[in-house]
C-alpha cells in the first residue's frame, strides 16, 4: 500500500508462512510448499524461489549478499541473494521452527526444537559451537555486545558468550517464553506466559530491572519493539502496551 493513501501497489498470492525480511529492494519469505521466495519490492515481480525439504516458517535472515533460513527439514541454507544458488547448508538435530536466524561479526545463530543454538561460519557453515538448553528452542535469538541471548522453552533466558558458547548467565520466569528477545539500551525485554508479564532484564548480569504484568493469564507472543526510547509488546489481552526506558 502507499504509505500515504492506502492504494494496494501489489499482491503476490501463496501459501507464506513466514514472516517477510527486505533488503536492497528485495522481499524474501518462506512457504507452506516449502519454498524460499524473492520478490521485487516495489512491484512484486517473482526473482526466483529455492526448494527445501519442508515448510519454512522462520523468517530469513540477509546478510553481506547471503539469505539465511532455517526449514523444517531440520536444516540451515545459506543461498545468494541474488542467483539463488546454494552456498551451504547444515544439518540440525531437529525442526527450525519459528527460530530466525542471527547474524552478527560472520557468524550464524539459530535455534532448534532439538533444544540446540547452534554458531555456525556464515561463509562456509561450519559449526563453531552448539548450546544445549533444556527444552526446544522456537524464539528468535537476539545478538548484542558479543553475547547471544536465547528463550527457551524450559523458561529460562540465555546469555552466551558469541565466541564461544559458554553460558553467561541465565534467568528464570515463572512460565515459558512465547516471544523473542530483543536487545536494546543494555537491557533484553521480553513477554512471557507467567501470567502475562513484561520482563526487562540486565544484559549483562541477568538481573531483573523490572517488570510488568498484563491482562491475567495472557500471553505476550509478539517480541517487543524499541523505538525513540519506549519499548512497546503487544498482548493477547487485546492491548498494546508502552512503557518508558527512563
Amino acid at each position: 500500500m502507499n504509505a500515504k493513501t492506502g492504494t494496494e501497489l501489489w499482491e503476490y498470492a501463496g501459501k507464506v508462512t513466514s514472516p517477510p525480511t527486505i533488503a536492497a529492494g528485495v522481499v524474501y519469505f518462506g512457504s507452506y510448499d516449502q519454498n524460499v521466495y524473492a520478490l521485487k519490492a516495489s512491484t512484486g515481480a517473482p526473482l526466483w524461489s529455492y526448494s527445501t525439504g519442508d515448510l519454512i516458517s522462520s523468517p530469513p535472515a540477509v546478510a553481506n549478499g547471503v539469505v539465511f533460513v532455517g526449514s523444517d527439514d531440520h536444516n540451515v541454507y545459506a543461498l545468494d541473494a541474488r542467483t539463488r544458488t546454494k552456498l551451504w547448508s547444515y544439518t540440525t538435530d531437529g525442526e527450525i521452527f519459528t527460530s530466525a536466524p542471527a547474524v552478527a561479526n560472520g557468524v550464524v545463530y539459530v535455534g532448534s526444537t532439538d533444544s540446540n543454538v547452534y554458531a555456525l561460519n556464515a561463509s562456509t557453515g561450519n559449526l563453531l559451537w552448539k548450546y544445549t538448553a533444556g527444552r526446544g528452542l522456537q524464539a528468535s535469538i537476539a545478538v548484542a555486545h558479543g553475547v547471544v541471548y536465547v528463550a527457551s522453552a524450559d523458561t529460562y533466558l540465555y546469555a552466551l558468550d558469541a565466541a564461544t558458547g559458554a553460558k553467561l548467565w541465565d534467568y528464570l520466569t515463572g512460565g515459558f517464553y512465547t516471544s523473542s528477545p530483543t536487545a536494546a539500551n543494555g537491557a533484553i525485554y521480553i513477554g512471557s506466559a507467567d501470567y502475562g508479564s513484561m520482563d526487562a532484564i540486565d544484559g549483562s548480569t541477568g538481573s531483573l530491572l523490572w517488570s510488568y504484568t498484563t491482562g491475567t493469564n495472557h500471553f505476550q507472543y509478539a517480541s517487543p519493539v524499541v523505538a525513540n526510547g519506549v519499548v512497546y509488546i503487544a498482548s493477547d489481552d487485546g492491548t498494546i502496551y508502552a512503557f518508558g526506558l527512563q
